[in-house]
């Protein structure tokens, strides 16, 4: 059944096929969250966005196009939490008040493909995420984003270069 019909019955209340939906889409969701944020972080932030799909599903106008709208949620809700993030971090602190340590990220040894992902810049690596791990098209990335099409193509063209720079200095060659 085409994701256009789950959400077209969803909508008209059929339970079933809103269960569908999500189960079709949560790894997804979950997997393109979890390359944004960190793992304790993607799980809360998944639930917000599924929170989000079950008011917004009886508004959305286009069924065909529930994959972009769903990734539009999946982003705006990324962008929420590291804006907290971001304000939270750069806060003033009280003088002698030290800055913990996350002990437990340091300690975790990732595939050096996960770790050149994550330390490009947040738009390059949403772009790449979005289109090469969550299989969408520039144009849909473009929606999603809500920038230009050329925009999404000159975020890619930096991304890879930045990516393959970084795996080139730790050694790999393409």
């Amino acid at each position: 059944m085409t994701d256009e019909l789950l959400v077209v019955r969803a909508q008209l209340g059929e339970r079933t096929a809103l269960s569908e939906l999500v189960a079709r889409w949560q790894a997804p969701v979950w997997t393109y969250v979890r390359r944004m944020l960190d793992a304790e972080r993607a799980d809360d932030v998944t639930q917000e966005i599924w929170l989000a799909v079950l008011r917004g599903l009886p508004r959305l106008r286009e069924p065909a196009r529930f994959a972009p709208w769903l990734f539009t949620i999946a982003r705006r809700s990324v962008t929420e939490r590291l804006r907290g993030q971001y304000a939270r971090e750069h806060e003033p602190r009280a003088a002698g008040e030290a800055v913990a340590e996350d002990s437990v990220e340091a300690m975790v040894d990732r595939a050096e493909l996960v770790s050149a992902l994550a330390r490009l810049p947040v738009l390059e690596r949403e772009i790449l995420v979005l289109f090469y791990l969550e299989d969408l098209s520039v144009e849909d990335c473009a929606q999603i984003c809500r920038i230009p099409v050329g925009t999404v193509k000159s975020r890619l063209n930096r991304a890879r270069r930045l990516l393959r720079a970084h795996l080139e200095e730790k050694g790999y060659r393409p």
